[in-house]
């Protein structure tokens, strides 16, 4: 009779999904508590998902860009990367939010907000991170001379 648990190789590969996974169900959670605590407003631009997005992409970003020059993307640093980069900054960002509360905005004749909303999100993600892995390239660079 064959094992419903992974044995070997099997049971290593399930370490990277639960990783993502620990970190996934703590972002999220996190995401969910900002939520209850300023709530959107259906008829305003919902500065919560905005400032939750750019936070994450602050950290995301500067994560990213650390474990870049600390070393290769294996042991500790991958482990790291995937459940606090992939899971817990990907379950506390929410682009669907992102997507629904634009689209609301536009289907509600609010389209010219809607449509700031989303590009203001996307452009200052962008602009964010590119500025922070600018930073983070020169502190590294001046950390190894």
């Amino acid at each position: 009779m064959t094992s419903l648990i992974p044995q070997g190789e099997g049971r290593r590969r399930l370490v990277p999904v639960g990783l993502v996974f620990l970190g996934g169900c703590l972002g999220t959670l996190m995401r969910v508590g900002i939520a209850h605590t300023w709530p959107s407003r259906a008829d305003g631009v919902p500065w919560e998902t905005l400032a939750t997005n750019l936070v994450g992409t602050f950290a995301l970003a500067t994560l990213l860009e650390v474990l870049v020059h600390v070393g290769p993307d294996e042991g500790v640093f991958r482990a790291v990367r995937l459940c606090v980069g992939t899971g817990l900054l990907g379950g506390f960002t929410t682009y669907s939010t992102l997507a629904v509360e634009s689209g609301q905005r536009v289907m509600s004749g609010q389209w010219f907000l809607g449509v700031i909303y989303l590009l203001m999100s996307v452009l200052a993600g962008a602009l964010l991170a590119g500025v922070l892995i600018a930073a983070v390239r020169l502190v590294m660079s001046k950390r190894s001379s």
